[in-house]
């Protein structure tokens, strides 16, 4: 079942200005979903890096700070990141799968593999996220 996004903490302002979403969200994983749209697109009518960037940090960090308390809440910051493009895609959705790796108490290393709608890698990375004051614990801090 789909997680409501952040239990009912409102969108950012990024997350609607690309329109992704939260599909599925578990301890140690995340997934993101985008539908491609024209303003996705570059000059070439290929999905911009910038996106596909955007989307591997984002599942990354919301890999890394699931929260099963309700009203409550983790979160970190991007401390690295790197990508790499594999592929393209021009329409469809995608699919950011991220995965926390490793970590200790404050810091923590994950991955993300972004598939197009065949299930074709068109890209992926990993960066290392430093988790914000009070989200280190898993019952995170209220809303």
């Amino acid at each position: 079942m789909p997680h409501t996004l952040l239990d009912g903490e409102p969108p950012s302002g990024f997350q609607d200005l690309l329109g992704y979403r939260l599909a599925e969200w578990s301890e140690g994983r995340a997934v993101l979903e985008l539908a491609i749209e024209h303003k996705h697109c570059n000059r070439a009518g290929i999905t911009h890096g910038g996106v596909l960037a955007t989307l591997i940090d984002t599942s990354c960090g919301f890999s890394a700070t699931y929260c099963p308390f309700p009203g409550r809440i983790r979160r970190v910051v991007t401390l690295q990141l790197t990508t790499s493009f594999t592929g393209q895609a021009r329409h469809g959705t995608l699919r950011a799968i991220g995965q926390m790796k490793a970590g200790g108490s404050r810091i923590v290393f994950c991955s993300s593999e972004i598939l197009d709608e065949s299930g074709t890698l068109i890209a992926m990375g990993s960066g290392s996220f430093r988790y914000r004051t009070g989200s280190e614990a898993p019952e995170g801090v209220p809303l």
